[in-house]
């Protein structure tokens, strides 16, 4: 076990208020207003595009270079099509199920399914693996799906623990079934591009649920993925 040793020097309470804030989630889903989606992509784009200026010119930057002048255009589209197109519910992957016709009893597993996610705390990358399993009541699942449960879910600002309960969670919904494993492997660019700057650590975290919650089952899943 790792022990974990914390120096409080003002009040105690509000210190341990701000470490809870900083690093759990009050919620599974993505903290998102209840606006979140009134404005189109065309409009977030002009609107991030601007602001995106902004941070530049206060960083010193000279908008008027050609290597530079495109490039608040040029993040905005990335942010709203590509690296937090997971925000918005219209992208969320439809599940292809198939008939269990051969009546596979055992557990399926894919892993090494490539993870591109971004932490919410500074905007930096999460990059990593993700090993799922589950285990068919009657149905099964195209195996692409799997592939794009995992990038819908990355493809917003998130925690890597929040991550993996959400990919579980839509694995379980999709199937229909409780018996899901998800474990992820990430390095948090926070970590080595910043602060501490370690550039070896990676975080693991994992979900069980189902019959993936007997020591069995659960030890079987983490010997095929190694």
């Amino acid at each position: 076990m790792v022990k974990s040793e914390i120096t409080i020097d003002s009040d105690p309470h509000q210190d341990f208020e701000d470490l809870v804030t900083s690093h759990f989630s009050t919620t599974i889903d993505t903290p998102l207003r209840a606006d979140a989606f009134e404005l189109d992509d065309d409009a977030k784009i002009a609107l991030i595009e601007t602001h995106f200026s902004g941070i530049m010119h206060a960083l010193g930057m000279d908008l008027t270079d050609d290597s530079l002048k495109d490039t608040p255009k040029r993040v905005a589209k990335m942010y709203v099509k590509e690296i937090f197109s997971g925000l918005n519910p219209a992208n969320k992957p439809s599940p292809t199920l198939f008939k269990n016709q051969f009546s596979y009893n055992q557990m399926l597993v894919e892993k090494n399914i490539s993870v591109f996610s971004n932490c919410e705390h500074h905007f930096v990358p999460i990059v990593g693996k993700a090993h799922v399993a589950y285990i068919s009541n009657g149905s099964v699942i195209g195996l692409s799906k799997l592939n794009r449960i995992v990038r819908y879910c990355s493809q917003r600002p998130q925690i890597q623990e929040r991550l993996t309960i959400h990919v579980a969670q839509l694995i379980k919904e999709a199937l229909g079934t409780e018996d899901v494993a998800v474990i992820i492997d990430a390095h948090h660019h926070c970590v080595s591009s910043r602060g501490i700057r370690d550039t070896n650590s990676t975080t693991i975290t994992a979900e069980y649920s189902g019959r993936f919650l007997d020591a069995d089952t659960k030890n079987e899943f983490l010997k095929h993925i190694g």
